[in-house]
This record gives C-alpha cells, structure tokens and sequence, in this order.
C-alpha cells in the first residue's frame, strides 16, 4: 500500500499547493523581548513564540541571558544537577542556545530539565522569525512534548549574536519577556476559534488534542453560557485536484465528488476506516454545532464531541452514525435537524458548510493561515504554546480588557452545574433519586455512582446497574419485583452470579417480566387422588376431600384418625423415653452416692489399724509405761 499512500500525499500536495497560490499566508506570532542591561544594548526586539510550552499570556517575565560553555545547541542532556536553576533571590535565567543539529522541543526539554525558566533559540540563518513548531509524532518526542511548561521564542541570528558576544565579555545580560500584546483585548467579549478534527487515532497529537477538549470543557461552558465568549470550532479538509477524482484513493477519502478530504486514519486504505469516514463524523460535528447553536445553546458541541469520543471510539469499531445517534439523542438535540444539515455526501455540488471551512483555512487580516492541527486562535491572533487547559484559559483571558475578566479566568474550582438542565444527558433513575451527572470545574461527567454503599457499574451514559451487596436495595436491582395484599417478590440476587432470576413459583426472563406459574395446571403438585388443588399468587394451596389431611411434604393425603393415633403414640411414647431417662440418671446418681458412702466407711475402719499418708504416726503408750 506504498504506492496508494505516496499517491495521497501527492494529492494532498497538489490540493495545499492549489490552495497556496490563491492567497497562502503564514503569520508568525511575535512576543516583545526587552533587554534592560547592558545599557549599550537596551532596547526592544521581536521574538517568535515556540509552539510547545507555556507563554505567560497577559504577562511578563524578567531574567538573566545565560549561554552555555558545552552542548550550545542543547541536543543532549546537561551535565550536573540542574545546572541552570537560579539561586535564591537571584533572577530566573534564560537559556540562549543554537539552532540546528535537534528538534526545538527537544533543545527546550533538555533545558528546562538543566533548571532554565526559560529558552531563546538563535536563529542560525538571516531570515525572517518563523514558528518553532511541534516535531512530527514518534515515540521519542511523544515522552516530552507534553511535560514541556517553560516558554520559548526564536531571535534572529544578528541579534542572538549580540547577546552571545556580551554574556562572552563578562556582561550581565538582563531581559524581559513580554507577552501582554501578543493577545488583542479591546472589549469585554472574547472571540476564538479551535481547529480540530475527530479522528481519535493519529497518535500524540490526536490524544493532546482530545485530553484538551475533556479538560477545557468546563471552562469553554463557563464563558459561554455567561455571554464572555463566543466559540466556533473549525475542521480542515482538502480538496482531491480533478485529476484524480476518479481514483481509488480520492473516493475512499473524501465526499461531494472529491471536494473535501482527509487522509486515511490508519494510512492503510486495506483495512479499518476510511477519510470519507472522519470527513462525515466533522461534518456531523460542525451540524451538531449549529443545530445547537440555533436553540440558543451553542455550548452543547463540547459535549457532544467529548461524548463521541469517549462512547464511539474507533478502536472499538463504534465511529459511526449509529452510536453519533445516540450521543445526539442523550444531550436533547434533533436529529432529524443535524441529518438534514449534513445533506447528501455523494452529492455533485458543494455543502454550505464545508465551503466555508475551506474558506476560512485560509488567513485574513492579523491570523495567518491555518496549517498546523490543532490550531487555536484567540481574537484573531494564532495562540502558540501547549494545548493545555489552564495555557489556554491564561491565553483567553488576557483577551478581555482589564477589569472585564470573568470569574473563570480567577478561580479554577467553578462547577458548572450542568447536571440541572436534563441531567447533562447522563443516566439517571429517577424512582431511586440516583444520577451518574457529576458536576466537575472541568464540566460535567457521566460516571456510574456509588449511593448509600451500593456501587453502580456502566458507562454513565445510557445504563448504570447496581452491583455486589445490598444490590437489591436499590430499586430491587434494576430487577422485576411486584407486590400484591401486602406480599413483596423480587427477581433479585444478591448472592450467585448477579443475574436476575424469577424466584421460585414464577417464570420470565427476570428483568422486565416474571410470570405467575400455575403449579395446578402444569400439575406440578398435588399429584395424589384425594387432593385439591387450587393455585395462589407466587403458590398454590392443597387441600384434601372428607376427613382427609395434605401434607405437603409427602404430597399425600391421610386420614385424620390416623394422625391423632399417630399423635397419641408419639406422646406416649415420648413419656416413656422420658421416664427411661429419668430412671437411668436416678439409677446413675444412687451408684455414685452409694460408693461414695462406701467408700468413706472402708477409710474409717482401716484408719484405726493402720496410719494413713494423710495421718501422722499413731504414739505408742505401752512402750512409754514400761520405761517408768
């Protein structure tokens, strides 16, 4: 399948080449960075924001110019511990090191765990500032990109070269990172935008991406729903050139006839899904968006997008309409609405929407054009750094103008009390009082709750079952139960497997019905001649004709003569199996007092002819007589 991805990326070529020669622009954002001493070299100069870290957004940052002896391009590890941290009381120190030889993240990494507070990388071409951008993903890079949080900006060479030559000399180089202008805030509204996209299988950057969107939920809501923001999210295709519109590879990514694509998730067109697949669920996506957005509740999309990617996960083959559906369903919104914006996708002609999309990947005024994923633009400047919620929130809220700042931007622990409208499309029973809504400063979540001891287990979405002891506590379990004059039946288990199981005397599936079985019709009891048998709710009762007696042991009946009879033999002889038992321990009692008796009798006797060991010796008077 060589040969097939060699052709796509030539496609996809060919469609951003198309596109560049149009109007393809690139704007680098720039922070101010001012160098305060050496007096000689005061002044302010640009620098280009990395695209991985933190940049204090609305802040600034003081620190001392410090260029390495070894490894000036920062591509290894530094010798010693934290070589670069500051002492105390003294300035942060910015690591100046060398382009070339590494990745930028990487020289970052390596300096940040030297101690920098933060990097300038010098530029080693004289050319324009251009984006320090994320590596491409592998294995090596994925272990630190997202642990990176000093910030970085590229300088230009002549400038890099100055500040080397003065830290060479024994000056103290002093400098200031700005970052307050590099956001516009010109009202008390902040406009942005998130370039994304659905495919959850494209490596780190589609989970940084999707761990984004879970996290910064609560806080997007937040300013939403109190009218501080206004959001659009926005998701990039390309268009397969006429020319190979026909081909295997243009049908099996894109839709409307070629005009808009993805690339292949798995870059395998042999096996799993397809691009067409992830352009309709974006499409779905921006519909969901709209539909929402038209009832006045915009702020639905993060949900549905977190929810999507939680419950319809391609590695669990879900990524399809069906389980879309369902998510849609869960959050109180119209399908019928969200499939009639999405339209037909073999259709030859253009869809409203994508258009637009594609229009707007292109830059206009202050933002460059869209060409990195994901991309984030806060009042129509391109936000650089880590994708990370609380990045992020620091960005947004350096767009308001001072004193507008809502209460987000200044307390993390906010709830957004989403559980109130509908249960935020959790599961929930309302006979037991029980929700699996959970409301969260990072938006709600949909988890199966514990109550009153008893743990829930499911996908907090659509079913919650309670589980283990004290299970049928709850709601009997989620099992049949009925009741009738007062006597109470239940399907439920806590012991054995768990399962729900009609009890005894009744029949179904345990769950939604138990059914009532007619012992007497099935004959299942009362198989003797004599007996009656009439069937009871959950029982039945057996009785026998004339003088006759039931017993349910024996399914029998007999006669009442004889159970008296028998009753008079068992007393009598339960009286002398009593009166045995007494003349045995009388007899035992007279043996034991008798011998006793006995022998104190013998003891005596034999105590007057001989001493014995508990007497001491008997005094011998005719002895003594004789002696007088």
């Amino acid at each position: 399948m060589r040969g097939a991805g060699l052709l796509l990326r030539l496609v996809a070529a060919a469609a951003l080449a198309a596109a560049a020669a149009v109007e393809a622009r690139f704007v680098v954002e720039k922070n101010s960075l001012m160098v305060t001493s050496p007096t000689s070299m005061r002044g302010r100069h640009d620098s280009a924001i990395g695209n991985f870290g933190v940049p204090q957004y609305g802040g600034s940052m003081a620190g001392t110019a410090v260029y390495p002896k070894d490894n000036a391009d920062a591509c290894d590890a530094f010798d010693g511990d934290r070589q670069f941290r500051a002492k105390p009381g003294a300035l942060p120190n910015f690591l100046l090191i060398d382009r070339g030889s590494c990745l930028f993240a990487k020289k970052v990494w390596n300096a940040q765990n030297a101690g920098a507070s933060a990097v300038l990388v010098v530029d080693d071409k004289d050319e324009p500032l251009i984006t320090m951008d994320l590596p491409r993903e592998d294995d090596e890079a994925a272990k630190y990109i997202q642990n990176i949080t000093i910030p970085s900006a590229l300088i230009d060479k002549k400038f890099g070269e100055q500040l080397k030559k003065a830290i060479k000399d024994g000056e103290m180089v002093n400098v200031n990172l700005d970052w307050r202008e590099a956001v516009p805030h010109p009202d008390d509204r902040v406009e942005y935008e998130l370039w994304t996209n659905s495919n959850d299988e494209c490596g780190p950057k589609c989970d940084m991406l999707m761990n984004f969107l879970k996290d910064f939920k609560g806080a997007a809501q937040l300013l939403e729903k109190g009218g501080y923001s206004q959001f659009t999210p926005h998701y990039i295709t390309w268009y397969c050139p006429q020319a190979f519109v026909v081909s295997k590879q243009c049908k099996s990514q894109c839709i409307n006839h070629g005009r808009y694509c993805a690339p292949d998730p798995e870059q395998d067109f042999s096996t799993g899904y397809e691009g067409k697949d992830v352009v309709v669920e974006n499409l779905r996506q921006l519909c969901v968006f709209k539909v929402a957005s038209e009832s006045k509740k915009p702020w639905i999309w993060w949900d549905y997008v977190t929810d999507f990617h939680i419950r319809c996960p391609m590695k669990d083959k879900k990524y399809n309409k069906k389980c879309a559906e369902t998510v849609i369903k869960s959050l109180g919104l119209d399908v019928k609405k969200v499939d009639k914006c999405m339209g037909d996708p073999n259709a030859d002609s253009d869809h409203p929407l994508l258009k637009t999309e594609q229009d707007a990947q292109i830059g206009k005024g202050s933002r460059g054009d869209v060409t990195i994923l994901p991309t984030l633009v806060v009042n129509n400047r391109q936000y650089r750094g880590k994708l990370e919620r609380k990045a992020v929130l620091k960005a947004i809220c350096a767009g308001f103008e001072e004193t507008t700042e809502p209460n987000v931007c200044l307390s993390d622990e906010i709830e957004t009390n989403e559980c109130l409208n509908d249960n935020g499309g959790c599961w929930q029973d309302k006979a037991a009082n029980v929700t699996a809504c959970r409301d969260t400063f990072r938006g709600r979540v949909c988890e199966c709750p514990t109550f009153n001891g008893v743990q829930f287990k499911g996908d907090g979405y659509s079913n919650c079952e309670p589980a283990g002891p004290g299970k049928c506590l709850i709601n009997h379990g989620g099992c049949w139960h009925e009741t009738r004059n007062g006597k109470t039946f239940s399907a439920c288990q806590d012991s054995g497997n768990g399962k729900c199981q009609c009890p005894a005397g009744f029949k179904g599936d345990g769950v939604k019905k138990c059914e009532d079985i007619d012992e007497c019709k099935e004959k299942k009891a009362c198989h003797c001649p004599e007996c009656n048998c009439r069937n009871t709710w959950g029982d039945y009762e057996c009785t026998c004709s004339g003088e006759l007696l039931y017993i349910k042991e024996h399914d029998t009946c007999i006669s009442k003569t004889a159970v008296q009879a028998k009753a008079a033999w068992a007393a009598v002889w339960g009286i002398l199996i009593v009166l045995v038992v007494v003349a045995a321990g009388s007899y035992v009692v007279y043996k034991y007092r008798l011998r006793s008796y006995m022998d104190s009798e013998i003891r005596a006797i034999m105590a007057q002819y001989m001493p014995l060991d508990s007497q001491g010796e008997v005094p011998n008077h005719t002895h003594d007589e004789e002696n007088h």
